[in-house]
């Protein structure tokens, strides 16, 4: 009888990258499933569409009552009240996915950004230890660790001097400014003229 010790086989761990891009493909896969998907030829697209997508719904339902009623409203590639009130139903039940996907990209955007903070935190605690260290002669072999991450640093965090705006010259050496603007106060009366 032969003990063996075997050892279990476990599936490699799945990457944050491999993670990530698995989930940006499910995201992308999503255009797919929403009907009259459009993405914007360009960044202005959305002002000039504001105003006409921004009718009230009462506006809607009275428009396409009178292009039901009058046929010369149907003109113009109008296609009718059901395309009216498709398109308005389109609009109200996928607003709020668009509110959720805005919200979701906010919290992975601080998820993000909370990490970054965590590790930049943790990273710089090690240097400040690392650099108290480096000058005790029995830590002395991180020298070289700190002046390599000093070097990475860079001006990060060190504060910049304010610059100071110099005071105007006069123009005129020797004289302020206030000497060559008139005075309002005279110690003159006023004239008045004299009646002929």
């Amino acid at each position: 009888m032969s003990t063996q010790n075997e050892v279990p086989v476990t599936p490699p761990q799945t990457s944050y990258m491999d993670a990530a891009v698995a989930m940006i493909d499910e995201i992308r896969g999503l255009k797919d499933r929403i009907p009259n998907f459009v993405i914007p030829e360009s960044k202005s697209v959305g002002q000039r569409l504001g105003l006409a997508a921004s009718v009230p719904l009462a506006f809607l339902n009275l428009a396409a009552l009178a292009i039901r009623n009058f046929v010369e409203l149907a003109r113009g590639g109008n296609s009718g009240p059901s395309r009216i009130h498709d398109l308005a139903s389109f609009a109200e039940a996928f607003a709020p996915l668009a509110d959720e996907l805005e919200a979701m990209a906010l919290f992975v955007r601080h998820t993000v950004r909370l990490a970054r903070n965590n590790a930049g935190s943790e990273a710089l605690t090690a240097y400040a230890l690392a650099k108290r260290l480096a000058k005790r002669p029995e830590t002395a072999g991180l020298a070289p660790h700190v002046e390599d991450m000093r070097s990475a640093l860079g001006n990060f965090g060190r504060k910049r001097k304010a610059k100071s705006t110099p005071a105007p010259t006069p123009a005129n050496p020797g004289t302020s400014p206030a000497s060559t603007q008139p005075s309002p106060v005279t110690t003159e009366s006023p004239v008045t003229p004299t009646k002929q």
